[in-house]
C-alpha cells in the first residue's frame, strides 16, 4: 500500500485513546486521522473522515460499542476492530459485535489477560494492516429490524441436513481451521449439525487466551452438539465440539476409538498458537482416511499444509468459498497448494461434511 493506513480510535478513555494511538503510529504505515469518545461521535466522524479501519470500545457512554457498529455497518461499513475486555459480559459482546459486522477483535490490556501490553501492541498493529484493504460482508440484513443475535430455528437445521439415529458412531474426524471472520462463520456451521453427530469436531480458532472458553459456550448454547474448551485428555466422542485453548497448541493422540485431545505449549507454528497447522497435521497421522479437513475463512497461511496432508493421507478436504469469507486467505493459500478436494459457500459446509460422513 503506497499511502498510509488512516484508522479512526473509538474510546471513551482519553488514556486508552492515547495509548492506542502511540501504539498504531509507531508503525509508519498507519494514521491516526481522528478519535471519538463515544459511539455517536463515532458514527460522526466515519461519515466525516472516511477511514480505512476503526478500532471500537465496547462500553462508552451517549452510544456504546455495539449500537455504534450497527449504525456504521448500516450506512458506512468499514472494518471496524473491537478492543474487548477480558469479562463474561466483555466477551458476550465481543462476539455480537463480531455477528454484527465487525471483523476482529484484540483484547484490551489487563491482568486478566496473558499477554503482554508490546504482544497487544503487535497484534493490533497486524490486524489493522491486515484487514484495511479488505471490503466489508455483512452476513446479515440489518434492513429487517430482526435482532441480529436471533439464531435460525432448530428446524432448520434438520431440513438442512438429515439426522443419525440415536446411538450412530462414525470413525470419521472432522477437524476444522478458522480466524479472522470465524467466530460467525463458525456459529452458522454449528447451528446446522443434525441431531445425534456421530463424530467428534475439533476446531482451532485464532483467539487469546480467556475468550475461548467463552465463544466454546456460545456455541453449545447454539447447537446440537455438546461443546467445550477442550482440556488435555479429553476423549474424543461421537456429538461433541472441542476449541482449542488461546495459547495452547492442540494435537490429536490415539486411534479409533480411543483418540483424545492433547494440549500443549510451545512455540508459535506458522505465526499461531494454537496452531491449525499443528491440529491438522495430527489428524492427518491419526486418523488418515477417516479425517474430515475444513479450512475457512482468514488471514495468513496456517493450515494449509495441514490440510495437504490431511488430502495426502486419504481424507476428505473442504475450503469455504472466497464470496462468503470475511477473509479469503487461509483457505485460498490451501486452494492454490491443491490441498482441497471442494470449495463451497459457507451455509453447505455442515451439509457438506454430513455427506462424507
Amino acid at each position: 500500500m503506497s499511502r498510509k493506513i488512516k484508522v479512526l480510535i473509538v474510546d471513551d478513555s482519553a488514556l486508552f485513546r492515547k495509548v492506542i494511538g502511540d501504539i498504531l503510529e509507531s508503525d509508519p504505515m498507519i494514521e491516526v486521522i481522528g478519535t471519538a469518545n463515544n459511539g455517536k461521535s463515532a458514527v460522526i466522524k466515519n461519515q466525516q473522515l472516511n477511514p480505512d479501519v476503526i478500532t471500537m470500545d465496547i462500553e462508552m457512554p451517549i452510544m456504546d460499542g455495539l449500537a455504534a457498529l450497527k449504525e456504521i455497518v448500516s450506512t458506512n461499513p468499514k472494518p471496524v476492530v473491537m478492543m474487548s475486555v477480558l469479562t463474561q459480559y466483555g466477551a458476550d459482546a465481543t462476539f455480537k459485535a463480531l455477528d454484527i459486522g465487525a471483523v476482529d477483535f484484540v483484547p484490551k490490556p489487563s491482568s486478566k489477560v496473558q499477554l503482554t501490553n508490546e504482544e497487544i501492541g503487535e497484534l493490533l498493529i497486524s490486524k489493522v494492516k491486515n484487514v484495511s484493504g479488505y471490503k466489508l460482508k455483512i452476513s446479515r440484513d440489518l434492513s429487517t429490524g430482526k435482532d441480529l443475535d436471533q439464531q435460525p430455528a432448530q428446524e432448520e437445521a434438520v431440513e438442512i441436513d438429515r439426522s443419525f439415529s440415536r446411538g450412530t458412531t462414525s470413525d470419521k474426524l472432522i477437524a476444522m481451521g478458522t480466524s479472522t471472520g470465524g467466530p460467525s462463520a463458525l456459529l452458522d456451521v454449528f447451528q446446522r449439525f443434525p441431531n445425534n453427530f456421530p463424530s467428534p469436531v475439533v476446531v482451532v480458532q485464532h483467539m487469546p487466551q480467556g475468550f475461548t472458553r467463552a465463544f466454546a459456550e456460545r456455541l453449545n448454547a447454539n447447537s446440537r452438539l455438546a461443546v467445550k474448551e477442550a482440556e488435555d485428555g479429553d476423549k474424543l466422542a461421537p456429538g461433541c465440539g472441542f476449541i482449542a485453548p488461546g495459547n495452547l497448541h492442540l494435537s490429536i493422540e490415539g486411534k479409533t476409538g480411543n483418540r483424545k485431545i492433547r494440549n500443549y505449549d510451545g512455540d508459535k507454528v506458522t505465526g499461531h498458537k494454537p496452531s491449525i497447522d499443528v491440529l491438522f497435521h495430527s489428524v492427518a497421522e491419526t486418523a488418515g482416511k477417516d479425517s474430515i479437513g475444513v479450512i475457512m475463512t482468514g488471514m495468513g497461511k496456517d493450515g494449509a499444509e495441514g490440510i495437504m496432508k490431511i488430502k495426502e493421507k486419504g481424507g476428505y478436504t473442504f475450503a469455504q468459498d472466497e464470496k462468503t469469507s470475511v477473509v479469503y486467505g487461509m483457505n485460498r493459500v490451501a486452494v492454490q497448494l491443491g490441498a482441497i478436494n471442494e470449495i463451497v459457500p459457507l451455509n453447505e459446509i455442515t451439509k457438506k461434511i454430513v455427506e462424507h460422513i
